[in-house]
Formats: structure tokens, C-alpha cells, sequence
């Protein structure tokens, strides 16, 4: 696109101190051939042609002083795929500027990766560009310069500090969203390891914001690009299926959208119309929910009629189920009651001859705006920085968000916190006098009564729904009236952790058993020492307040209290304690004599990282911490070598191994203080040392019905040199057959693996991993 004039990219601007733009801004960077200096120069052109397009009243003099500052201080730095680094902020700023975002915005994603990878600050950014730019680099400069215990506590932080600088300014997550976008779109270059790592987190954080943010196109993109990585065998599944079927249904939109243009036409309904295929994400979202093959997606095909009135958009609707018959159950309204992330649109799913479903959307064209580009469609840094009403509402979810993180310490309860509020889906209830009380998908009457107030949560005995008396533990559907029955004096029950749905229910009781199963901890951890004094005859009133705060500092705690409640936890012993408090006190006049086999041996060691034995074969796990502590696997995930573990201290069992994806994990760990570091150990290495550990996991295949199926089945198992503990086939409803194995993997590549190839049988529908055996 031609530039009006005087907006030329490469006029000589001047710049602060030493900085010019020469005739061509890259020819400043060595190294490179005439045709690279010119496809940067124009992908620089292009940004300030779309800015000017989209917003033709902003100045574009900061974007170029912002590429001139980019150019000279990335200058050398190249990608994993080998292009020079300036070519990353370039492709953000253009993604920021086909958002219609303004030039500070622009700026600020230019200079996004400076204070991070250049010796550049953030005062200098400051003072060159001025402090709110400065402000937005700094809420998005990552925090990788500051080392963590732990990769959870690294993402955790990173994420917290970025949602607060959103709080003040929401273009920080907006240039964090593009940022991602472009790291996604040139992953192949990357490790395979850091591929998966890069993926996950964008489906677990990054989509779900956008989708917050109401931002569906880019939400779109970032989950299909994550689908590529964390599941290829899925993903070139889906795409082989959709792609199967493209052609007819392409054919079928083109005639549907004909008619919907001839049937505006004659009753004068203003309107454009336009169709597309689902995408391939929400597609296998579908699939691995409903358990059904692609064909059978009732929203698979969708066209969408874009009107200029609210009172058309009705009118269609209408019109539409007088034509085709409507699928019941199918047809939201989501113009009276928009989605927590400002969506509005009339939804309706119907059938046309043949039997072919299809989904048809609504909308006029600011809903349109905002279903696409979300809070980016409302950009209110326009000609000032006031903040609308409308605005206001769309960040109130993040800064209510802010004040619930204030209560917790453990970075892992934020991000679980976090990933509940990112929630996708929401049901409308009432209260009985006719107030909209939106809560996630699936939630309870508890959840119910904490969206109205704390203390009628704690307080909550019973619920009635639609005027019936209901289990607390009840989902809750769109259209329910509840009312709360309460009693005085009556407390949260640790079983509603199992089914609340919202963050802020999880939080308050979480937050309300901590107080007290962390009270009751330090009376114990004090009877304990007290207990243990009188057995060493150690006189614990010569301890001062001083003395235990000097101990709880050896241990990383902060307070007496911190040091008791641990205690009482059976995170360390009394015994230790004691003699942290008076060296020796606890020597044994007349030490036993050490045995032979493993579990005296594990007694005598004193190192902090210790070693325990369990299951056939003897195979280790590795505990931080200085007790001797009894480890074991836990039943409910039953986790295997290679997945992310984590430990839960459970009184008088020792320590139970977790894999982090269990559900059970987020419920047990509202008490911070019982958790702890836990990791595999090396896999021995040298002849003569234990046999390879192999661990039973149960894998369910449900396929069609055919002979053959058990015996291909067996043999792919076999040949991969795994053993089969058991086998069990049953019938299914739709004339599938479901066979269960319990096999021995050696660890999680190995399952991967063998998962990989019984998907690739020819009828396999799905093959799912059992957590229980």
C-alpha cells in the first residue's frame, strides 16, 4: 500500500541523541545480502502503512524512533531459524497494528525484547520514549534473569507480573499475545523438548487469555499452532478428516450462503453473510468430549450473517426457523446475555435437507468487531487515556483476579486459580429475585452462594434449585433459580474442594481451611516439641522467641509459628528441631548397630536428598528434605517415570507421589506447607545395578467391533517388547468395543509410543490412558 505523502517510513527523522534513520533503516546491519535488508525495510513499511490505514490520526514519528533504537541494539543477534532477531519485534508490531493498536503500543512492541536480551534499561527506554511506553515494555520484559526454585514458580511469577501490569494498562498482555503469536508461527525451529514446553503453555495460559480478552481470531490461531505440537498424531488426524471432507462442505456452505442472500434480499434485511469450517482445536475438543467421529460435529459447518440492527438479527432468526427446522436446545441467545468476555451473538443450529447440520451466527457489525478483536475492539487510547464503563467491566475479571492472588503464597495454587478463571463456558442462573448470577460450566449451588458473598458461603448447609431441594454437590444448568439455605456457625467442608468450579469459591475455602488446619498444625508441632523435650529432659523455657525464628531460617521458614505448623505437619521432626535448638541434645548415649538391607541403610543416611525404595524392582524416587521419609506412588494417578511429579506430605504415610496433571492435586494442595520437592532419580547406568523399573499403566482402546482388532493389538504390544499384565474387551452402546490393557512401561516416551501406534490401527477410535489400574 502506497503512503500518503510526508508518512514516508524512511524520511530522515530526527532522533534523541545519537540515533538517524538512514535512507534504509536495516542497511545498518552487517552481514546481511541487499534482498534481506530490503524484506525487512518492507515489512517495516507495511507496519506503518497498516497503522496509518487503521488509525490515520497517529503519529508515526515514535514507531520509527522505536525501529531506529531496535535496529542499533539488536544488532548481530539472530533466531533459532537464523534471520536476524529484528525480523520477531517487526512481525509483533504487525500483528499489533492489524489489532488497530496505537503507536505507543506499537512502539513499545518494538522495543518489547530490548531491556530482556540488550544491556539496554528500562530508565533509558524512559527517558527516550517516555514513561508509559517504558511502563508497557517493562510489564512485558520477562523475568528470566531472576533464577527460581522451580520452572512452576518461574511461569507463575512471570504470569502474576504480567497480569498486574495488565491491571494498569491492558496493552502489556495485548503485545504479550502477539509476542506468543509469533513465537508459535516459527516453533519448527525450536527443540522438540522446548516445542511441547512452548505449546503447552500457550494452551494452558496464553489461548484462554486471549479468549478472556475476547480476542477469538487470535485465540483461534494460537491454539491450532499449539495443537500441532502438543498432539501431532491428533492434529494430522483431524486435518486428514477435515480435509476429507472440505470439498462437499465447502459446496454445501456455498449453496446454503446463496440462499441466505436471496431470502435477505426479498425481505429487506440488511446484511452480508459469510461461512467457514470449524477449527481443527475446537474440533478435537469436540471429538475427546463427545466421543464422536468429525462427520457428526454439529457446528462443524458454520455461516455467519453479519446485520446492521440488533432488531434484524432477531428478525433473521425468525426467518431461519421458518425455513429450516431448528435443532432444540441448540438456539442461545448470547445479544441479551453476553458472555463475561463482552461476546454477543444470536446462536441457532439447523437442518437442512439431507440431514446436514449446520450453525448459523448472528450479529451485528460492532458485535462482529468484538467477537474478533475482543478489548482491542474497544480501544479506548485513542485521543486520551479515559477509561469507559464498557472498559472498566472488561478488566474487572482481572482485577478481581489481583485481589484474590494477594492470599496465596504457592505459586502452583495462582496458576490453578488462574487456568479456573480462563474458563470457556458459563451457565446464567437467578436468584430468587430475578438477579443473573454468571459462574462456570458445571458449577454448584456452593459456587452459587460464594459468587454472592463469603460469609453465606461458610455458611452454606443446603440449596434448592427451581424451588426443589438439591445435593450441594448439583450442577448447575443455564436458567436454575437458587436459593442458598444457610445456619449460623456452620463451616466450609474440605469434600466441596471436589466440585466448586469458580476460582473464588476454591479460594475462600481454601483460604478458610488453611487458617484452620494450620492453627491445629501448630498446636500439634507444639505438643510434639514439648513432647520430645521432656523425653531428652531439655528445658525449653531457656528458648527464646529468637531462637526459633534462627531455626525456622535454617529450614527457609519465616516464623515461629511457620516452624511449628511444619512440625505439626510432618514436614520435619520434633527431634530435629530440638537439636537445631541445642546441638547434641538428642544423641543417643548407645547408637544400634547398623543392619544389613536397604531400610537401615536408608536410616543412616543423613545427605538432603534421600533415596526410598518401592515397588518391584526397587526402583528410587528423590525426596528434598532431611527426614527419613516413607515415599510412595499415589492410587489415584499412579505416575510414571518421566511425567511432572509432586509430593504430598500425608500424617503418618510419609510422602505421596503425585503426577502434577492428577485432579486430585489441586484439591489436596491448598495446604502449601505440606507439599514437597520430589523428582526421579537417575536411571541406573552401570552393570550390575537393579533391573530397569517398569510401572503398570492401564491403556482403554475403543475401536469398531471387527475380528482381528485384539490380535493386532497384541502383536503391536508384543513387538514393542512390553508386557502385558491383563486384557478385558466389553461392548459399547454404539456398537464399539472398548479393550482394556494393563501393560509394564518403562516410562512416559516409552507409553507415548506405544499409544502412538495403536492409534494408527486401522478403527481405533480414541486410545485413553486410565488413571486407577
Amino acid at each position: 500500500m502506497a503512503l500518503p505523502q510526508g508518512i514516508s517510513p524512511t524520511a530522515g527523522a530526527v532522533l534523541p541523541e545519537e540515533s538517524v534513520v538512514p535512507n534504509s533503516a536495516a542497511s545498518r546491519l552487517t552481514g546481511l545480502s541487499p534482498d534481506e535488508i530490503k524484506t525487512i525495510d518492507n515489512k517495516f513499511e507495511k507496519v506503518l502503512a497498516t497503522v496509518h490505514e487503521n488509525r490515520p490520526g497517529d503519529d508515526l514519528e515514535i514507531i520509527r524512533k522505536a525501529w531506529a533504537f531496535c535496529l542499533e541494539h539488536h544488532e548481530g543477534q539472530k533466531r533459532a531459524s537464523g534471520e536476524p532477531y529484528v525480523i520477531h519485534p517487526l512481525e509483533v508490531a504487525q500483528v499489533l497494528a492489524e489489532l488497530k493498536m496505537d503507536s505507543t503500543a506499537i512502539a513499545a512492541g518494538l522495543l518489547h525484547d530490548a531491556v530482556e536480551d540488550t544491556d539496554v534499561t528500562s530508565p533509558e527506554i524512559a527517558k527516550r520514549f517516555g514513561d508509559q511506553v517504558a511502563h508497557i515494555v517493562e510489564g512485558v520484559t520477562k523475568l528470566d534473569k531472576i533464577k527460581f526454585a522451580n520452572r512452576e514458580d518461574h511461569q507463575a511469577e512471570n504470569i502474576r507480573k504480567m497480569l498486574l501490569a495488565m491491571v494498569t494498562d491492558v496493552r502489556v498482555v495485548i503485545i504479550k499475545l502477539a509476542d506468543r503469536l509469533h513465537n508459535m508461527r516459527t516453533l519448527e525451529h525450536l527443540k522438540p523438548e522446548k516445542q511441547q514446553k512452548i505449546a503447552k503453555e500457550t494452551l494452558d495460559i496464553y489461548a484462554p487469555l486471549a479468549h478472556r480478552l475476547g480476542m477469538g481470531k487470535l485465540r483461534g490461531e494460537l491454539e491450532d499452532l499449539a495443537f500441532r505440537y502438543t498432539d501431532p498424531y491428533g492434529y494430522e488426524r483431524v486435518s486428514h478428516e477435515v480435509d476429507a471432507l472440505r470439498g462437499a462442505g465447502e459446496e454445501f456452505l456455498e449453496k446454503i450462503g446463496t440462499q441466505l442472500e436471496a431470502k435477505l434480499k426479498e425481505f429487506k434485511i440488511k446484511g452480508r453473510v459469510e461461512w467457514r469450517i470449524k477449527r481443527l482445536y475446537s474440533i478435537q475438543q469436540k471429538l475427546n468430549d463427545q466421543k464422536i467421529p468429525v462427520d457428526q460435529v454439529y457446528d462443524l459447518l458454520a455461516v455467519r450473517v453479519i446485520c446492521t440492527t440488533v432488531q434484524d438479527c432477531y428478525a433473521l432468526l425468525g426467518l431461519l426457523h421458518s425455513i429450516w427446522r431448528p435443532v432444540p436446545g441448540r438456539i442461545k441467545d448470547f445479544i441479551a446475555m453476553p458472555r463475561p468476555n463482552m461476546y454477543q451473538s444470536l446462536h441457532t443450529t439447523l437442518i437442512a435437507e439431507g440431514g446436514h447440520q449446520f450453525e448459523v451466527q448472528i450479529r451485528t457489525e460492532e458485535m462482529h468487531r468484538v467477537a474478533e478483536e475482543g478489548i482491542a475492539a474497544h480501544w479506548k487510547y485513542k485521543a486520551d487515556d479515559n477509561v469507559s464503563a464498557k472498559d472498566e467491566q472488561r478488566l474487572a475479571w482481572v482485577r478481581q483476579l489481583m485481589e484474590w492472588q494477594r492470599e496465596m503464597s504457592d505459586p502452583n495454587e495462582f496458576m490453578s486459580t488462574l487456568k479456573i478463571d480462563l474458563y470457556p463456558e458459563e451457565v446464567y442462573t437467578f436468584t430468587p429475585k430475578g438477579k443473573v448470577v454468571v459462574l462456570p460450566k458445571d458449577a454448584s449451588p456452593v459456587d452459587f452462594a460464594y459468587a454472592i458473598h463469603t460469609q453465606v458461603g461458610d455458611t452454606t448447609v443446603g440449596a434448592k434449585v427451581n424451588g426443589r431441594i438439591v445435593p450441594l454437590r448439583t450442577r448447575l444448568r443455564n436458567g436454575d433459580i437458587v436459593e442458598i439455605i444457610t445456619q449460623t456457625g456452620h463451616a466450609p467442608s474440605r469434600d466441596w474442594l471436589s466440585f466448586v468450579k469458580s476460582s473464588r469459591a476454591r479460594n475462600k475455602i481454601k483460604h478458610w481451611l488453611n487458617e484452620h488446619q494450620r492453627e491445629r498444625a501448630v498446636e500439634i508441632g507444639r505438643k510434639l516439641i514439648e513432647r520430645e523435650a521432656r523425653k531428652y529432659k531439655v528445658a525449653l523455657t531457656k528458648f527464646g522467641e529468637t531462637d526459633y525464628v534462627r531455626v525456622a531460617g535454617e529450614y527457609g521458614l519465616g516464623t515461629h509459628a511457620d516452624l511449628l505448623s511444619a512440625v505439626g505437619f510432618g514436614k520435619y521432626s520434633a527431634r530435629q528441631v530440638l537439636n537445631k535448638l541445642e546441638p547434641g541434645a538428642t544423641a543417643s548415649p548407645e547408637p544400634a548397630a547398623p543392619e544389613a538391607g536397604v531400610g537401615n541403610a536408608l536410616g543412616q543416611m543423613s545427605e538432603a536428598v534421600k533415596r526410598v525404595f518401592f515397588g518391584k524392582g526397587s526402583e528410587s524416587l528423590q525426596v528434598e528434605g532431611k527426614d527419613d521419609l516413607l515415599v510412595y506412588r499415589a492410587r489415584c494417578c499412579n505416575p510414571i517415570r518421566g511425567e511432572e511429579i509432586i509430593g504430598y506430605v500425608t500424617r503418618g504415610k510419609g510422602v505421596a507421589v503425585h503426577a502434577r496433571s492428577c485432579p486430585n492435586v489441586q484439591n489436596l494442595l491448598y495446604e502449601s506447607d505440606r507439599r514437597i520437592q520430589v523428582e526421579w532419580a537417575p536411571t541406573p547406568t552401570e552393570p550390575g545395578t537393579v533391573k530397569q523399573q517398569t510401572y503398570p499403566v492401564k491403556l482403554s482402546v475403543t475401536c469398531e467391533n471387527r475380528t482381528g482388532m485384539l490380535k493386532e493389538f497384541t502383536a503391536i504390544i508384543s513387538d514393542d517388547g512390553t508386557n502385558i499384565r491383563s486384557v478385558d474387551t466389553r461392548d459399547v452402546d454404539d456398537g464399539n468395543a472398548v479393550v482394556d490393557f494393563v501393560v509394564e512401561t518403562v516410562d512416559l516416551r516409552h507409553l507415548n509410543r506405544l499409544v502412538e501406534r495403536l492409534r494408527r490401527v486401522p478403527g481405533v477410535l480414541d486410545v485413553q490412558r486410565a488413571q486407577k489400574i
